[in-house]
């Protein structure tokens, strides 16, 4: 009985370990965020509040990210429904390159797009000048509102995308076959079966694409100009405006956290609502479309990646080409990635020393999170469930404000180390991964680790050795979806970096911000091989030909 009750210890020494990482790591920075807003030379004050509320400047930026957000998620349903649909029911040509072109289009920093943008559609852009030169009309501006919705529609709906095709393959053929046996199909049976059966993933999908949209502050803050959202301010507030005084930055920060906290519940209501199972014993089997119906389907669905892939196909070829100081002149050379190797020399071990220990740390504490939360149910794994989603509904600039706040003196004095990077990025990410991983955990019987036990396995082995080898795929899909998204942060670590800690994607921005985009693409190209790399080696290591969330 001693030896059972140790066994059980292990657990809930665990659980306890995780409360207290949690605590130290996030609840403490947020609550001295918290402080801070409301603490002015020692004294209770709500100035901040009252500062922000009072001018309309401020007030409009958080419709205006609203605005930004509730359209952005709009496009990008209407895009990326069909496109699964498509994707999933019917053969479309060359189908393997179109997802990897699909995923690399949402992998890339979406500030990158931005840019390329406004040398594609800018006042001077290529494409502009050219439909000037062949039909003498002047295009209108990438600059404003109008560009911020381009670049996060075009870079966001490949979310959608991944979410919808999952969902799509747990749906039984047999429903569908039904459904046209009984007369409908088609448009009819789109709108009335196929769309009902998905709506959670819908949902849920809505919720990301939102937030993505509401917390990005590159691509505003690039090609914005007059059009201000809540995020830059978040940002200018903090670093611009208030100088040592950062009341009044924590102020909007905490702002930001109950609107996206608020927005959080009300989906999660909606989603709770239309919550169901579905598990699919005849997955929908792909059909050749005919006619005209056939060239309809693949020129969307090519048009469209090609669209979202051309900033990054312009990138690559402008990394090639030669530059004189921050112009571009005739000719090809390796100039640019000649500077990028020979400057910022910690930007490339800087990204994959961070992201690698980032993603190892991810991995384990998300796999020991995951287990605590499906296989043992208690008072504190349900305190662990819920506080590992608070970071979901956090803005990455909020997060990075937050640590600095709660590190930035001793005992435990973090700010402009490696360490808080990798803290943020653990805090950021591992949201995505626990869920992935309770996913991959609740399909495994507990049977499987009971006969384990009963064979004399201890509960920490059979974790070890049966429970973890199963979950492996699962693992992997995350981890490599992950590992992406952790090399192209930025909207954190603009915020704790320094020239010692700094990475190619803030390697990136800082050559953008400066102009000098012969360098600034020679970096971004280099994080796109890097995640092509990433991709072909999940699928050959998973054998799996597709990806989806």
């Amino acid at each position: 009985m001693v030896k059972a009750s140790n066994k059980k210890d292990v657990w809930l020494a665990v659980s306890w370990s995780v409360i207290a990482l949690y605590f130290i790591f996030l609840l403490y920075p947020l609550f001295t965020l918290l402080k801070q807003s409301v603490i002015a030379d020692n004294h209770f004050t709500l100035s901040a509040f009252k500062e922000f509320f009072s001018k309309t400047y401020y007030v409009e930026t958080i419709f205006n990210s609203l605005k930004v957000s509730l359209l952005t998620t709009l496009v990008t349903l209407i895009i990326g429904v069909p496109l699964a649909y498509f994707y999933q029911m019917y053969e479309i040509k060359g189908k393997s390159l179109l997802q990897v072109l699909i995923i690399l289009c949402s992998m890339s920093a979406p500030f990158i797009g931005a840019y390329s943008w406004i040398v594609l559609l800018g006042r001077n852009g290529i494409i502009t000048k050219l439909i000037k030169t062949l039909t003498g009309i002047q295009v209108g501006s990438i600059y404003g509102f109008k560009g911020i919705l381009l670049v996060l529609s075009l870079q966001l709906f490949p979310l959608v995308f991944l979410y919808l095709c999952g969902a799509l393959k747990n749906i039984d053929n047999s429903l569908l076959e039904a459904s046209e046996n009984m007369g409908c199909s088609g448009v009819s049976r789109f709108f009335t079966i196929v769309i009902p059966l998905c709506m959670p993933t819908i949902i849920a999908a809505t919720l990301l694409v939102f937030m993505r949209a509401f917390a990005d502050f590159g691509t505003p803050l690039l090609i914005g100009e007059g059009y201000q959202t809540f995020p830059v301010i978040i940002y200018n507030s903090y670093f611009a405006e208030t100088g040592s005084d950062h009341t009044f930055g924590a102020a909007v920060s905490v702002i930001a956290i109950l609107i996206t906290t608020i927005i959080f519940l009300v989906q999660r209501y909606i989603n709770n609502r239309n919550r169901f199972s579905m598990n699919a014993l005849h997955s929908i089997e792909r059909k050749q479309a005919k006619g005209i119906f056939k060239i309809i389907i693949n020129l969307y669905c090519w048009f469209v990646v090609i669209l979202s892939f051309l900033p990054q196909v312009y990138v690559m070829y402008s990394s090639f080409q030669n530059t004189s100081g921050k112009l571009f002149v005739k000719g090809y050379s390796l100039k640019s990635y000649k500077f990028a190797f020979s400057h910022l020399k910690k930007a490339i071990p800087n990204t994959f020393l961070i992201g690698i220990v980032a993603l190892a740390l991810v991995i384990v504490l998300a796999i020991l999170i995951a287990y605590l939360v499906v296989r043992r149910s208690s008072a504190a794994n349900k305190i662990i469930d819920t506080i590992s989603m608070v970071p979901y509904i956090i803005p990455g600039s909020v997060v990075g404000i937050a640590l600095v706040l709660g590190f930035n003196k001793g005992p435990l004095k973090l700010t402009g180390t490696a360490m808080i990077m990798i803290i943020a990025l653990i805090i950021r990410r591992i949201p995505y991964t626990i869920r992935s991983s309770v996913a991959v955990l609740q399909q495994i019987p507990m049977s499987i680790e009971e006969a384990a036990i009963s064979l004399g396995a201890s509960k920490m082995r059979t974790f070890f050795t049966i429970t973890v080898p199963m979950m492996g795929n699962g693992i992997l899909s995350g981890a490599i979806l992950s590992w992406v998204t952790i090399i192209t942060e930025l909207s954190t670590a603009i915020i704790l970096y320094n020239l010692n800690t700094i990475t190619l994607t803030l390697a990136v921005y800082t050559y953008v911000s400066r102009g000098n985009y012969g360098i600034a693409a020679a970096y971004a190209t280099i994080l796109t091989v890097t995640t092509i790399i990433s991709l072909l080696v999940y699928m050959k290591v998973t054998g799996n030909k597709e990806v989806a969330l």
